[in-house]
């Protein structure tokens, strides 16, 4: 997502011509897109990108038990 954001940015900088980047080639500020498409090939091959949605549907499964123990008056033991 950071490589998609400073590909946007330069591009804008390219296009407006401010400041050093107006004076780069265009393939140069198109890196940042081609690097993001490389991460997100690589996130959906290794399977980075399933582990983390479920990593984050757990998460949200033990706060969403951990709020109904609570407001059945349930506290979670206390290890000894």
């Amino acid at each position: 997502m950071y490589l998609l954001l400073l590909g946007i940015i330069l591009v804008l900088l390219k296009y407006l011509a401010v400041g050093p980047v107006a004076h780069w080639p265009w393939w140069w500020t198109l890196v940042p897109f081609g690097l993001a498409a490389l991460w997100w090939t690589w996130a959906d091959f290794s399977g980075y990108t399933k582990r983390k949605a479920a990593e984050k549907i757990e998460k949200r499964k033990q706060e969403r038990i951990e709020r109904q123990k609570e407001s059945l008056g349930l506290r979670p033991r206390k290890p000894r």
